[in-house]
């Protein structure tokens, strides 16, 4: 008959053999029995035979086998706590092992409190799975937060995805769970580029799908799911020079022109299968620096599950996706990026987060991450959850992870995806199916708070960073600092101007003069923000047709359109961003599943588009005038903003004092005007330095090739004017040289 001892030890033994023990950390390994003597208890199912070693080598005991299960236990003559690993005999062999419930925590109380108060700046270097030297013993660390679990256990490769082998330590102060793993500790060995996920039963015992790592740093390739374990080898960094200069190259009187892509469909190669960081480096880096831009700007590199969420649905907000390779290889393309002079932006998605069971969502059973109440916590549109701001824990999870790609990666900016819908508690919701805050009103006071301490964190932390603000409404101050009362972002995208200047653009010209002010209303707001002038992905999908499209009339003119629509945009006030393919005038809507139609170039239209495109981005950069003062009404006069009857705007761009301003003159309709007079706020020779109807571009060549000299004719309220040729459906520029 067994003993009232015996049968304790054996209730917990069976407890560990079915993952459903309160405190395993209290029970395997070495600990004082009742009259102080220590005790080994450990589980290992494969195991013939176990030894208990001393820290020398010596066998202390042999371990008694106490059921069917895999449970081994023995009671020493040793009182005093000594360091021991076991030698196991299996069928396969014998091996000694360190035991991971003989080693000690993995966070520090440092460590806890900052996350508990929400702000461990470096989270990611403490939860996720990480190789460290623990205890003097190489190994892997593994901690993840699910504060209302009754079991989490690191399952993979290395423990045959059992459970029962690898159940963590809860930290009671946190609700973290954590273990270490020595490399020597597993059925097979724990190193980097094993497999793994995290076994969770909710509060009740109820086993949930297995959960990726939510810190992970490198994921499967879809459609598989599993975290994998990051060597996080030192990645030598030499961009030096850039990262010490990129604070000027980012400011806001500097030229920023974006070039904005989606990695997978950009190129691929000849079997339409995708390329690797390393090749896209190769050849997106030398066409982005012929092409004139200043920065390229990626679609979500985090990891997804599914590719026609274009990455804007992820579960892996620290891991770049391993559709393109490894984390090192996309290190090796921001290097690349930097030391050819470029900015790099990533697109960044703290909004929502898909409903995968093996992501975020009721993580150990509960909302953790996202908010209970649907109201609140459901995305009608995408039908993805939605963070709890609110909760310290959360905001500290995302924030960590923006910070991460800044801190890890080197990313010069972080683009933040739908934030209007962050922004308001009844976006795209009818009455009844949101909650009002607690003043009563629509504003997501919690999003407020968490956007501004992201972007208090962002510039404090990285000089030279920004962030960008994709945020569709009124909402005031999105890109003025928190000490003025606003949300903190460098730059905001200025939707008004695009979706007010592609509704002009599509009209048939003979209409545009009844909707003049569609282009010129977007100058009443253009300096209330530090705008960027945005033709992103969303412009060419879900049947709005390419941009070359949504210009009217033959072909001659739809190209004469775009081509004069991006003069336009070049020189109104704000940066510029241009999606791929719109460079060169695609004519097919972006298809994410295949490359760009490069074949397009063979034609001479398309490629004096992109031949524009290039001359355009030289002139915004070479060209104070059209660039220093961006953001400041100051850089900005209308010469001529009520000429509907001839669809003809006409502006002047300045720069700081002593730079020369520019002329600007864009025709709308395909009417040649000669002896057009103009006013000019200077005396003296005006330069025509671009014209969009050029032949070289594809244009009927009417133009100023001798530019023009002003005369002291008054005009336009002005005491000087010129006399020019406005070629049709074009953009001329002229540089004043008094």
């Amino acid at each position: 008959m067994q003993n009232n001892h015996q049968t304790t030890v054996l209730d917990e033994a069976q407890a560990i053999a079915h993952a459903n023990h309160p405190n395993p950390y209290g029970f395997l390994g070495l600990h004082a029995n009742d009259k102080g003597y220590l005790q080994i208890n450990t589980f290992l199912p494969d195991a013939m035979q176990v030894s208990l070693l001393d820290e020398k080598g010596k066998v202390v005991a042999k371990l008694d086998k106490l059921d069917d299960s895999g449970f081994f236990s023995k009671t020493t003559r040793r009182k005093k706590r000594f360091s021991y690993q076991l030698n196991v005999k299996t069928e396969q062999g014998e091996r000694i092992i360190t035991d991971p419930f003989a080693c000690s925590p993995v966070l520090d109380d440092l460590d806890i409190y900052l996350f508990n108060e929400g702000k461990h700046k470096k989270l990611y270097q403490k939860l996720g799975a990480h190789c460290v030297e623990h205890d003097g013993v190489k190994g892997v660390t593994f901690a993840v937060w699910a504060p209302n679990a009754s079991h989490v256990a690191v399952v993979g490769e290395f423990n045959h995805w059992d459970g029962r082998l690898h159940p963590m330590r809860k930290r009671l102060e946190c609700g973290i769970w954590e273990i270490f793993i020595a490399e020597n500790s597993a059925y097979s060995p724990v190193t980097a580029g094993g497999h793994y996920k995290f076994e969770v039963k909710d509060s009740n015992g109820n086993l949930l799908a297995l959960k990726a790592d939510p810190y992970g740093v490198q994921a499967q390739m879809r459609p598989d799911t599993s975290s994998v374990i990051s060597a996080e080898v030192e990645f030598d960094w030499n961009d030096h020079h850039w990262m010490n200069s990129r604070q000027l190259r980012n400011d806001k009187s500097s030229p920023i022109s974006i070039y904005e892509l989606h990695l997978g469909s950009w190129q691929r190669d000849h079997n339409n299968e995708f390329l690797n960081y390393r090749d896209i480096a190769e050849r997106l880096i030398p066409y982005t620096l012929d092409m004139g831009f200043t920065h390229i700007q990626l679609m979500p590199v985090s990891e997804f599950p599914y590719d026609g969420s274009w990455g804007y649905q992820p579960v892996g907000l620290f891991a770049p996706t391993a559709r393109f390779g490894s984390a090192e290889d996309f290190k090796y393309f921001v290097q690349a990026c930097h030391n050819a002079g470029l900015g790099l932006l990533i697109d960044w998605v703290p909004g929502h987060f898909p409903i995968d069971e093996h992501g975020l969502a009721k993580f150990d059973g509960t909302c953790l991450f996202e908010h209970e109440d649907l109201r609140k916590g459901f995305h009608p549109d995408w039908n993805t959850l939605i963070y709890n701001y609110g909760r310290t824990e959360v905001a500290n999870f995302l924030r960590a992870s923006a910070m991460h790609w800044l801190d890890t990666y080197h990313v010069d900016g972080i683009r933040v995806d739908a934030v209007a819908s962050m922004l308001y508690l009844d976006y795209s919701r009818n009455d009844g199916e949101w909650i009002p805050n607690e003043y009563g009103g629509n504003e997501n006071l919690e999003a407020v708070a968490f956007l501004k301490e992201f972007n208090e964190e962002l510039y404090a932390d990285y000089p030279g960073a920004f962030s960008v603000a994709e945020e569709s409404t009124s909402w005031p101050g999105v890109s003025r600092p928190t000490s003025d009362g606003g949300l903190g972002f460098g730059y905001k995208w200025n939707m008004g101007w695009m979706n007010d200047s592609l509704a002009y653009m599509k009209r048939d010209p003979i209409y545009r003069q009844h909707h003049h002010n569609e282009l010129s209303f977007g100058l009443v707001y253009a300096f209330d923000e530090n705008f960027v002038l945005p033709l992103s992905h969303d412009e060419v999908v879900h049947g709005k047709g390419s941009i070359l499209t949504r210009m009217p009339g033959d072909e001659w003119q739809q190209f004469a359109n775009l081509r004069a629509y991006y003069g336009f945009m070049w020189t109104h006030p704000g940066k510029k961003l241009l999606f791929m393919g719109c460079e060169f005038g695609q004519r097919a809507e972006w298809n994410f599943e295949q490359g760009l139609d490069w074949h397009l170039l063979e034609n001479d239209n398309h490629h004096g588009v992109q031949q524009l495109i290039k001359d355009l981005n030289h002139l915004y950069k070479s060209m104070p005038a059209l660039h220093q003062l961006d953001c400041e009404k100051d850089g900005f006069d209308w010469v001529d903003h009520d000429n509907a009857e001839q669809s003809i705007y006409s502006f002047v761009r300045y720069g700081r004092d002593g730079t020369n301003p520019v002329l600007v003159v864009c025709n709308f309709t395909p009417t040649v005007q000669h002896a057009f007079r103009l006013g000019t706020p200077k005396a003296g020779y005006h330069r025509e330095i671009f014209n969009s109807d050029a032949a070289i571009y594809g244009g009927s060549n009417v133009g100023n090739p001798l530019g023009a000299q002003s005369n002291n004719t008054p005009w336009q309220g002005r005491d000087d004017s010129i006399e020019i040729t406005v070629p049709p459906l074009a953009t001329v520029i002229f540089e004043l040289q008094g």
